[in-house]
């Protein structure tokens, strides 16, 4: 019984493999299909033409994304130099060369960003360069905190990222009529929720230079910074229930933050009659251990 099944298997396999010996090979049939494509018809002209701006499009985006990943190396690097300052290094030459490489980078990578985009659709490629922009951000209004004791408007970071057109410039003794038909600048694109997000990660920032001022024995500045994050995260709280879902990430991060420095405020309120400031240093440093490290790239849930 078994031995008829299996042999009537193997007959139904044979015929199987010999009808897909008279079957077409669809590769082959589809080079022929190629080889006899008419290039002059309408039709195939625009798909080629499709093509050819997909191709375009890719190749952009994925440039402005090497863009992206050099600003969010050099932003880092700055962050981490703004950290070096205390009450004895040189300030304001740290400042300065902050100041000097957040306008570098808005003057090479972020203005090659702007060239790509040029006559584009920015919204197509804004993700492309998002991460990189809130990492600017983030160095930006991290140095103006320092530097001023303020936070920078979103208006003055758009700014920097707005460049004159160079042939609106060399062409200066045209006729104005020939001058008005042309944008006279063009920019890389921040909008507003960019803006929010690069301030969200500031507050990390801002929480572990609180510790550091305390570890220096600068306990104003700590009830300064904590008082600058109070005030953004209630700015966060009056747009929390419209917020997208990446601000709402970062909003459980900048509240993780704020409670570490309010603990840190409040252990120097409670104890700080009692023992010397190096002591009072690690006591308050102590007092944030018992919470988790935030990431502010990262997610945790409510």
């Amino acid at each position: 019984m078994s031995h008829s099944r299996s042999s009537h298997g193997n007959r139904r396999n044979r015929n199987h493999h010999q009808g897909n010996k008279n079957k077409i090979n669809f590769g082959d049939k589809g080079k022929e299909i190629l080889h006899d494509i008419d290039e002059s018809n309408p039709v195939i002209q625009q798909f080629r033409g499709y093509a050819s701006e997909l191709d375009d499009k890719h190749d952009r985006y994925e440039r402005i994304v090497k863009f992206s990943r050099d600003i969010t190396i050099e932003s880092k690097r700055i962050i981490f130099l703004l950290h070096t300052i205390d009450k004895e290094s040189k300030t304001d030459a740290i400042l300065n060369e902050a100041k000097l490489r957040l306008d570098n980078l808005a003057k090479t990578l972020f203005k090659n960003i702007a060239h790509e985009l040029n006559n584009q659709d920015p919204y197509q490629y804004l993700r492309a360069y998002t991460a990189g922009l809130q990492e600017y951000i983030e160095a930006m209004t991290f140095y103006n905190y320092l530097k001023d004791d303020s936070l920078l408007d979103w208006t003055e970071v758009d700014k920097n990222l707005t460049y004159a057109d160079q042939t609106t410039e060399e062409n200066k003794n045209a006729d104005l009529d020939d001058l008005d038909d042309s944008p006279s600048e063009y920019r890389t694109l921040m909008t507003p929720n960019e803006y929010i997000l690069g301030v969200a990660d500031l507050t990390g920032e801002l929480m572990r230079k609180c510790i550091n001022n305390l570890a220096f024995g600068d306990i104003a500045s700590c009830y300064k910074t904590c008082n600058l994050v109070k005030e953004i995260y209630k700015g966060f709280l009056g747009c929390s229930g419209n917020s997208s879902k990446e601000i709402r990430r970062k909003l459980y991060v900048l509240k993780q933050s704020l409670v570490k420095m309010e603990n840190v405020c409040y252990t120097i309120k409670v104890r700080g009659s009692e023992m010397p400031k190096h002591m009072l240093a690690d006591a308050a440093i102590a007092s944030v251990e018992n919470y988790p490290p935030d990431d502010d790239e990262g997610y945790q849930a409510y």
